[in-house]
């Protein structure tokens, strides 16, 4: 997951956030079903991700919705495995300092 994580970052850094969408939507998509923190938390990061591409085509309204769906599993940070916690947490840090900054 760290290399996985690692990428969604750069990508999300070079506004190519379906291409980040797509990193993770691999690794949820298998395990949607699951309702375990690590793959809520996968569901609110490509959700984020989707927002900003909503955004960056000129569509806020859409995003700020999408937005919501973030907010609504990004809870689960706090009850994801130990072994995902850090690289969860410099996902969401990234996530929430660009939505602000896209919608500034």
């Amino acid at each position: 997951m760290d290399k996985r994580c690692e990428l969604f970052i750069r990508l999300i850094e070079k506004e190519k956030y379906y291409d980040a969408h797509e990193v993770l939507e691999e690794v949820w998509f298998p395990n949607r079903k699951e309702k375990n923190p690590d793959t809520l938390l996968l569901k609110a990061f490509i959700n984020a991700s989707v927002s900003f591409e909503l955004i960056k085509r000129g569509k806020k309204a859409q995003a700020r919705k999408v937005w919501k769906n973030y907010q609504k599993y990004i809870v689960y940070i706090n009850k994801c495995s130990s072994e995902n916690i850090e690289n969860f947490k410099k996902v969401k840090t990234v996530l929430e300092s660009n939505y602000d900054k896209l919608l500034s």
